[in-house]
């Protein structure tokens, strides 16, 4: 833990507290996460002024410049202010603990619990989270970040977020994980295709096509992977973040895609119908699993969100039923 240092000549007793508040603290720490003093009081419910104040009063405090502020380019931590995020975090996450404890009664949990999704995973996770989760839960503050997989790793590792829903590819050593289902990945054409009617696709047979990529890592790496693993080089016509585009693109005829996750009615994309196909030979499926910091043990808010997860009944769609 970072230490604030004493006046000269005063000895430190057993009793002596440190002169910063946790709240100087949950300050800094919002204002980290957000990037700028603006957007973090906005989230904290403050005006600007009282944030920057208090971020500087702890400055002060600690004989120490914490972060850089910049109005045109926001805020950016010193090597010692991600030190005293980092150790900040902790010390709050012990602090709403302890109040948790205090207050919940011994069968209802209450505080809260910050959970990350990949965006891909979020219209299949988060619709049991926010109604039968939050409605068994109504004493805890369930918080949603979606994010990309290298971010989700960050915030997991900085405290930030307690427990995350990811594809099991290039996660971090650092996690234990729980699997909840798997899926394997699928070639999405439009619906009067010349291999539309075909019960499977070689991705041979569409090596001259266009190729309507979804450019998001991992799910990126683990296309091409495919791709190479086939010796096939696809023709990429189009990179987008975004699933509902490569559907829509492919539904307009402007190529072929490759997607994981199964939209729920592909048979019509905004007047576009589409056919999903399995790939032949057969792809190894992805697992989906629940995620969370190996270096502590879950909180039982954690551990809450961790157990319902196992025990949904996850959706599946039957691709050969939605053509």
């Amino acid at each position: 833990m970072v230490e604030a240092e004493r006046a000269p000549g005063v000895k430190p007793t057993v009793s002596s507290l440190p002169p910063f508040t946790l709240r100087q603290l949950e300050y800094l720490v919002a204002a980290a996460d957000m990037g700028t003093i603006i957007k973090a009081a906005e989230r904290m419910h403050v005006s600007p002024s009282t944030m920057s104040d208090a971020i500087t009063q702890l400055e002060r405090l600690v004989h120490t410049r914490l972060c850089i502020r910049r109005k045109a380019q926001g805020l950016t931590l010193t090597s010692t202010g991600e030190q005293v995020v980092a150790d900040a975090r902790a010390l709050l996450r012990g602090a709403h603990e302890l109040y948790a404890s205090l207050v919940s009664s011994t069968d209802e949990l209450s505080g809260p619990v910050s959970i990350g999704c990949f965006p891909t995973l979020a219209p299949t996770v988060l619709p049991p989270l926010l109604t039968a989760f939050a409605d068994s839960h109504p004493r805890l503050d369930v918080e949603v970040i979606e994010a990309s997989q290298d971010r989700l790793a960050d915030l997991l590792a900085s405290g930030r977020v307690d427990v995350a829903f990811v594809y099991d590819v290039q996660l971090p050593s650092r996690v234990r994980r729980q699997r909840l289902f798997t899926l394997a990945p699928h070639v999405l054409l439009p619906a009067g295709h010349r291999l539309a009617a075909e019960p499977h696709v070689r991705l041979e047979d569409l090596a001259d096509e266009d190729f309507i990529m979804l450019d998001s890592p991992p799910s990126s790496t683990h296309a091409l992977s495919i791709f190479d693993a086939r010796g096939v080089t696809p023709r990429i016509r189009h990179r987008t973040g975004n699933p509902d585009v490569v559907r829509t693109l492919v539904g307009r005829g402007l190529g072929y895609g490759m997607l994981v996750q199964r939209h729920m009615d592909p048979g019509a994309v905004r007047g576009f119908p589409l056919v999903m196909k399995d790939i032949e030979p057969a792809v190894p499926p992805l697992s989906i699993d629940v995620v969370w910091p190996a270096e502590y043990e879950p909180t039982p808010r954690t551990q809450a969100v961790i157990a319902f997860a196992q025990g949904v009944e996850w959706p599946r769609v039957d691709h050969e039923g939605a053509q």
